[in-house]
């Protein structure tokens, strides 16, 4: 068995042990909000927001992006469990912002395997086996972080699915010192339209 397997499946029996009366939670998350944020192992929002399990949902991807499916995820967060405002987080050091949906699609065509990356940008090891498919695709990369979270929450809120009296609000997550720092632009985008 892998060692990572392994590591996780200790790390549950432990987390079994301790669980306590944590299977009544309600499905709705207690605190009534949603955090769409980013994939990168270096946030945990949780941590950061102050959350426990049942608090809130949190959808996460690639950028934190408002992408078709983190809207899906925001539309049923409300419309079946109530939330009632959300948060859209991106972060310093994003990965995202380092290619571009170009840059993707090349690297796919030659190859599937893991690329690397050094001072010149992102490079292929393998150039066998790749796809064209990813040159199709909008990858949602990033130029600027404050942009992309404005851009995000006005996507957001101009969905015909959003009700107009949920609050979005913008912020960026520092990943040197840990804070938040709010997107005025973002959050005044993401005000009620009540």
């Amino acid at each position: 068995m892998p060692k990572t397997k392994q590591e996780i499946e200790s790390a549950n029996k432990e987390y079994v042990k301790s669980f306590g009366n944590k299977g009544s939670l309600p499905m709705p998350p207690g605190r009534k909000f949603a955090v769409l944020t980013c994939m990168d192992a270096r946030l945990d929002p949780a941590k950061f927001a102050g959350l426990v399990e049942g608090d809130a949902h949190v959808i996460r991807n690639a950028g934190g992006r408002a992408s078709d499916d983190a809207i899906r995820s925001l539309v049923i967060s409300h419309k079946l469990l109530g939330t009632a405002e959300w948060y859209v987080i991106h972060h310093t050091d994003c990965g995202m912002e380092t290619f571009t949906s170009e840059v993707m699609g090349d690297l796919l065509s030659q190859s599937l395997a893991t690329s690397s990356v050094d001072e010149t940008g992102w490079f292929n090891n393998v150039k066998e086996g790749g796809t064209e498919e990813g040159k199709y695709i909008n990858w949602l990369t990033i130029e600027d972080l404050a942009h992309s979270v404005t851009q995000d929450v006005m996507r957001i809120k101009s969905s015909s699915m959003v009700p107009g009296d949920i609050p979005v609000y913008g912020y960026i997550y520092d990943t040197k010192s840990g804070e938040l720092i709010e997107v005025s632009a973002a959050s005044e985008a993401g005000r009620t339209n009540k």
